[in-house]
């Protein structure tokens, strides 16, 4: 099991996501007024918690939503689950869609650093049953039958 311990956003693309204490997951779409939601299969970007640590200790300046992802969760290495792993929240459920992604244009972060985590550690979902979820919730791998 793992927790939720940021949650982030923006409303423009190409500018760094914010933290926010909470959000509305709509289905088939992702954060509500996140610039990055939609009708597509990269709804919403997770990052384990333990994967931002092991960069930081490098000497990187990261701070939750510079790597452009929506969801920190301690607990749960993403990028070790297959496409399809369900992952369910507060009745939510989130189907991995997606692991890792080709960065065209290297953002702040691998200029400053040489390296990013988001293209290897990160992962997609489409949200397949929406809902609130708020820090300090827990998230679970689900077959997708409970909540």
């Amino acid at each position: 099991m793992g927790k939720i311990i940021a949650i982030c956003m923006s409303k423009k693309k190409g500018t760094a996501k914010k933290r926010v204490p909470s959000a509305l997951l709509l289905e088939n779409h992702g954060l509500e007024q996140d610039a990055h939601a939609g009708t597509w299969h990269r709804q919403v970007s997770l990052l384990s918690l333990q994967k931002i640590e092991a960069f930081r200790a490098k000497g990187a300046i990261a701070p939750y939503g510079c790597f452009g992802e929506n969801l920190v969760v301690d607990g749960i290495d993403f990028a070790a689950l297959p496409v399809g792993t369900r992952l369910s929240c507060n009745g939510i459920l989130l189907e991995i869609s997606q692991i890792g992604k080709e960065c065209h244009d290297k953002c702040q972060i691998y200029h400053t650093m040489g390296e990013c985590i988001m293209p290897t550690q990160g992962v997609f979902a489409m949200v397949l049953r929406g809902g609130r979820i708020q820090e300090g919730d827990d998230m679970r791998l689900s077959s997708g039958e409970e909540g």
